[in-house]
């Protein structure tokens, strides 16, 4: 088998080693638009992340059996049309869970501790000059007895929901499938859940039903001093409504995901004159070590499944 890495760049330092027990591999750390047709065109296995696999691509390599998506979703690739041409689709699910759980409550205590703060009035001198033995500046509440509204119940709002609640908090949530229901939380509509929550953050997918989904009407719903984070895709959040919610109100929040990325150097987000209630980080929340690691695995175990399956039949 011809097996092409596409973007190995976006999985780090990890070895593609295992990869040479299925046949000739092919990595490129990164790849463009107008390479990809070129450097497919032999491959029988194609793997990658977010390099975009339509029509023309599929066209342009007709010994394509399999595409592996270093990921779990799976909107770069034509589905109906790789059907079409009898070409298997594979994704990799549940692999990054523990870590974008992690990267949740990361985000939501540096921005409740003012941790850049405290840590600027240190290293600054500040506090070698202050007569106090501590700082209390910039006072922060505690997780417990606060409401955390999760938006999104799938795997990851699950576990985030679990964690919320062995810090003591009120979690809510708000479906955007109308699935997942069977929860032992109050599940709440999306206004409600807006404006009682301290805490809220997103862990649902891109789709027509949730892009924009908090736009400046619901940005104005938010309490004063309430958190929201979004750990899913940067379109669901408005990002110009939320640049001007960030100057017009307290509101503290954190964003892993924008809806270009990387983010453009003209992004309204760039200017927000209240930055220190901004934080943004460029899509890590998936890829702790442990999270890299698991995702290889994952895509081994499905070319020896496609293998297998091929082998029967």
């Amino acid at each position: 088998m011809k097996i092409v890495v596409l973007d190995a760049k976006t999985l780090g330092n990890l070895s593609w080693e295992v990869l040479k027990q299925f046949g000739e591999v092919e990595i490129y750390p990164t790849t463009q638009p107008s390479q990809t047709k070129e450097r497919i065109k032999d491959a029988e296995i194609v793997i990658t992340n977010k390099v975009v696999l339509g029509k023309e691509e599929i066209d342009s390599a007709p010994n394509l059996k399999l595409i592996c998506v270093a990921a779990t979703g799976m909107n770069n690739i034509d589905l109906e049309y790789a059907k079409q041409k009898g070409i298997e689709v594979k994704n990799v699910a549940g692999y990054s869970t523990n870590s974008v759980v992690q990267h949740t409550f990361a985000m939501a205590f540096y921005l409740i501790e003012q941790l850049k703060y405290y840590d600027q009035f240190v290293k600054s001198g500040k506090w070698s000059e202050s007569a106090l033995f501590t700082c209390i500046d910039r006072p922060f509440f505690e997780l417990f007895n606060k409401r955390w509204g999760i938006i999104g119940m799938g795997s990851i709002g699950q576990e985030v929901a679990k964690v919320a609640t062995a810090f003591g908090c009120d979690v809510v949530y708000y479906s955007t499938t109308n699935k997942n229901l069977n929860q032992p939380y109050r599940r709440l509509s999306l206004d409600a859940l807006l404006c009682t929550s301290d805490i809220i953050s997103i862990h649902a997918p891109l789709n027509e039903t949730t892009k924009n989904l908090i736009s400046t009407q619901e940005l104005a719903r938010l309490k004063e001093g309430a958190v929201l984070l979004n750990l899913g895709r940067g379109g669901i959040v408005d990002e110009e409504a939320l640049a001007k919610a960030l100057d017009q109100k307290f509101i503290l929040v954190g964003l892993d995901v924008t809806s270009t990325e990387p983010l453009p150097k003209d992004s309204p987000l760039l200017k927000v004159k209240n930055s220190d209630r901004l934080l943004i980080t460029p899509h890590i929340a998936w890829t702790s070590i442990e999270a890299r690691e698991r995702l290889l695995a994952g895509i081994v175990r499905n070319i020896e499944e496609f293998l297998n399956e091929t082998l029967y039949r």
